[in-house]
């Protein structure tokens, strides 16, 4: 974690950066893995740091979570059996949990200390969801796990780390993992990944190519965005099925309260046809893209 004074410093991009002034670190450490900083402050209270790149604040873990998990959850019709990659904190595996129609949870997660790490320090991000008796979690390659399981999911829901070059998840983007997802899915099943940064000045970097990986492997694949304020930029997400899914129908969250046990607090029929309504150069740019992520020619993050 980079630090100046009580302030740490996150690296947007090689040209700019953001500060963050910092009451606590609450844990810095290594794991087999990868770099865990755990801090508190002011504004954004507890925040999980890997490798240098903030995963999620508990001031606004929310809006990340639930645009991650909704759309994915509500446009199926009756989500049962779902699988997560990563999502250490345990939130997205709090947001799968409060559908009703969940009957197993199969996440997988690399790093088994970041996953003990949130429950010490984090407990207003997975609210207990670790210790629900529908989640079945395992300890190991997410690409492997799928691969070399013969088991098939209403919902995949990939909560993965950044594509960085030296770090754990940069096959998870690739042509040949999301067939491995693709083969994975029940029928009417759908996928949805987080796509990295959608800030004007680097979402060509990843976001673009990304979505243009998952369109050449998935009949129907769409792109959504969503300001969160602890990352300093707005995200994307990329979902996707074998069938047209319509992402645009006006009863989407009719009958909320009928498939959920609490109620959200960001997402609802306006938050996603505001999400799903994405600037029109990006648009343009996700048209035009050409590049395909693939084993033999990894996309990174900078």
């Amino acid at each position: 974690m980079d630090s100046f004074g009580n302030w740490y410093i996150e690296h947007l991009s090689s040209s700019q950066s953001i500060m963050l002034k910092v009451t606590e670190v609450l844990y810095s450490g290594k794991t087999r893995y990868q770099q865990v900083d755990i801090i508190q402050s002011e504004i954004y209270g507890r925040s999980l740091i890997l490798d240098g790149k903030t995963q999620s604040t508990e001031r606004d873990e929310f809006v990340y979570h639930e645009a991650l998990v909704s759309p994915a959850m509500f446009l199926h019709q009756k989500p049962q059996d779902v699988f997560i990659a990563g999502g250490g904190e345990g939130a997205t595996l709090r947001e799968v949990l409060n559908h009703k129609s969940v009957s197993k949870v199969t996440m997988v997660d690399l790093d088994q200390e970041v996953i003990e790490l949130s429950k010490l320090y984090l407990p207003n991000h997975h609210n207990g969801s670790f210790d629900d008796e529908r989640l079945e979690l395992h300890h190991c390659d997410a690409r492997t796990y799928l691969n070399d399981n013969n088991y098939t999911y209403d919902v995949i829901i990939l909560d993965l780390v950044d594509p960085l070059e030296e770090g754990i998840a940069y096959q998870l983007y690739t042509r040949e993992f999301y067939e491995i997802v693709r083969s994975c899915l029940n029928r009417g099943g759908i996928m949805v990944t987080q796509s990295g940064s959608a800030d004007i000045t680097n979402f060509t970097e990843c976001y673009a190519p990304i979505v243009n990986t998952i369109q050449s492997v998935f009949p129907d694949a769409k792109n959504y965005q969503v300001n969160v304020s602890g990352f300093g930029m707005p995200w994307s997400f990329t979902i996707a099925s074998q069938e047209p899914v319509d992402t645009d129908i006006e009863n989407l969250m009719n009958n909320i309260r009928e498939r959920v046990h609490r109620d959200l607090k960001f997402y609802d029929h306006e938050s996603h046809v505001h999400m799903f309504n994405v600037p029109k150069y990006v648009r343009e740019q996700i048209q035009n893209e050409s590049r395909i992520n693939s084993d033999d020619d990894p996309i990174f993050m900078i």
